[in-house]
């Protein structure tokens, strides 16, 4: 395997043994982040805090994050993945700890707000940094593989906190979850290469000017809108609508996990199957249309297995998508703006998200689950076309 040498010139580390450090910080950092998820809301309820005011105490995080993630990764191109990652994960302890002291409304949004914040400087410079770590013909599995434990933190987290909180309580989760993630950054403070020099810091910030420009980067963004835009109709609306068709909660639980798992352990097959073909773009096309065909599914599901079926069918082609969207963006922008790209990536990825509870609980109330989910699946269908509009030459652009 290629040798990387690392930013400050003192030693060289294998690429293999930097990915396995990114992969081993983010999924410990976003298991130990996500342990609150599924937590914090009891824990609002049980101080008699709205049901209304819990929905802003959430979006305040999802608004934050989406906010700051271009910023973010803008700043990382300046001055260095390390700190920028470093200070992520400062504020994500810190959130976590305060939230053992927060007893009010504006107290735990304010906390949220942290959190946000936390998650914008972690997300998208671990990101970029994996880009810049990755030879160029192993972008794709470099992305499955940091992807999986992206997503399989994410998903092992709100599992543990709700073990956590039904057996010691909503406090001890804050307290362990801030432990974890101050031990993940020292993790990251021992074992990561320093930041690039000042020279070359100053050449990246003339180089994003000309990122608008390149149409490659600005599809990808456009289809991380769309795409989340139907995660987002999964996370925030399949429970009431598989509520309504007669699941518990148990079942319903099952149906998140059927995505989560085949989301995550898909990523690294499909990511090896992305370096091998080339044409990403092809892949990101077909996981999209498999997305859409699921939500179309939900539309008309109507007992646990069918809900579970479309569920793994929206893992698979999130999974086969998203590695392989993360891949062609790293692959088609200069190293020297990575960040910023990656950074709007994410942002992109949160503002599908809100935009649809934002919309869609509207336009429920108006049409129904069933016309819902359709509405939902010619979205993702028409964000591929423009997509597929935008990229179909973009291997003519000279970036």
């Amino acid at each position: 395997m290629k040798e990387m040498k690392v930013v400050d010139g003192k030693a060289e580390t294998s690429y293999k043994t930097l990915l396995f450090v990114c992969c081993a910080i983010s999924f410990g950092s976003y298991s130990a982040s996500y342990m609150r998820l599924p937590v914090v809301p009891l824990y609002a309820r049980s101080l008699d805090i709205p049901t209304a005011q819990i929905g802003v105490i959430n979006s305040a995080f999802f608004l934050m994050a989406g906010l700051l993630s271009l910023p973010s990764g803008m700043l990382s191109d300046r001055v260095g993945c390390k700190r920028v990652a470093a200070f992520g994960l400062v504020m994500l302890t810190l959130s976590s700890f305060l939230l053992c002291f927060s007893e009010t409304f504006s107290q735990l949004t304010f906390v949220y707000l942290l959190f946000g914040v936390g998650i914008a400087a972690f997300g998208p410079t671990m990101m970029s940094y994996v880009a810049d770590i990755s030879p160029p013909t192993h972008l794709g599995r470099s992305y499955g593989w940091y992807t999986t434990a992206l997503f399989g933190g994410m998903s092992v987290g709100p599992a543990i906190g709700g073990f956590v909180a039904q057996e010691f309580g909503f406090l001890r989760v804050f307290f362990i979850s801030g432990i974890f993630i101050f031990l993940n950054f020292w993790a990251l403070v021992i074992f990561f290469p320093s930041s690039p020099s000042a020279d070359k810091r100053q050449k990246k910030a003339v180089v994003v000017k000309m990122l608008f420009k390149n149409r490659t980067l600005i599809a990808c963004w456009l289809t991380a809108i769309g795409g989340c835009f139907g995660l987002g109709m999964f996370i925030t609306f399949i429970p009431l609508h598989a509520q309504n068709q007669g699941l518990n909660v148990g079942e319903i639980g099952l149906v998140f996990s059927a995505q989560a798992i085949s989301n995550a352990l898909s990523r690294i097959p499909f990511g090896y199957l992305s370096d091998r073909i080339g044409r990403r773009s092809l892949l990101v096309i077909i996981g999209f249309i498999g997305v859409a065909a699921a939500m179309a599914g939900f539309g008309i599901s109507a007992t646990i297995w069918h809900f579970i079926m479309f569920a793994v069918a929206v893992g698979v082609g999130m999974g086969l998508a998203f590695t392989s969207v993360g891949a062609l963006i790293a692959e088609v922008v200069p190293s020297e703006a990575r960040g910023f790209a990656m950074g709007g990536y994410n942002t992109c990825i949160y503002l599908g998200m809100m935009l649809n509870a934002a919309f869609m609980g509207t336009v429920i109330q108006a049409v129904g689950f069933r016309y819902a989910f359709f509405i939902v699946a010619s979205e993702i269908l028409f964000f591929i076309s423009v997509f597929y509009f935008l990229i179909k030459d973009f291997k003519k652009l000279n970036v």
